[in-house]
This record gives structure tokens, sequence and C-alpha cells, in this order.
């Protein structure tokens, strides 16, 4: 036995305030995560995306790490997993979707 539990066992007899903060908090989680961790999320290999890209592994591992790349190449890689990309700038008056970017890859 490896004395593990699966989080719904764990979460099981919790009172419905503390459930709530859970449930926060795994929102809180899934709204920002690095590229590996969405890529986990998604249950995705390296390897099944690079297929999806074209490139090998060891490029995707590469592009998981990067702090600073092209947009083209963000929406490539969140298009391999399943997702559209969108960029919103965020102000005090409200959001603002830019536009720029969306038929760049095309």
């Amino acid at each position: 036995m490896s004395g593990r539990k699966a989080f719904s066992d764990l979460t099981k007899g919790l009172a419905p305030e503390r459930r709530a903060r859970v449930d926060a908090k795994k929102t809180e989680f899934r709204a920002a995560m690095a590229l590996h961790e969405l890529r986990k999320a998604r249950a995705m290999t390296q390897k099944a995306i690079g297929e999806a890209l074209n490139v090998n592994q060891p490029a995707v591992a590469k592009l998981e790490r990067r702090t600073d790349m092209y947009v083209s190449n963000l929406r490539a890689y969140i298009e391999a997993v399943g997702g559209e990309l969108s960029i919103v700038a965020r102000f005090p008056q409200g959001d603002v979707a830019i536009t720029n970017f969306s038929d760049a890859a095309e």
C-alpha cells in the first residue's frame, strides 16, 4: 500500500463551508499554470504535443521552459493541448481583448 488516497475521498466528509473554500482554491490553482502544468492537466505528453506541432520532444521541453516566446509559438502550443489563445489587457476601467495577434498564425 502506498498510503495515498483519492482527493475526493479526503474531501468527502467536509462541511459545506470548508468544501467551498477547497473548491475556490482549486479554481485559483487552475487559473494560473505554467505550460508544463497545463500539458499534464490535459493528460498529454511532450511527445504528443511535439507530434501536433511537428517538432521533436526535446523542442517541446525547451518551449515549456522558455520565459519569452513568439505569440505564434504560444498559440500553436495552446491549440495543440486543445485550447484557444486570447490576449487580454486588464485595466481598472475594464478588460480589452487585443486582436493584432488573432490572425498572425494564418
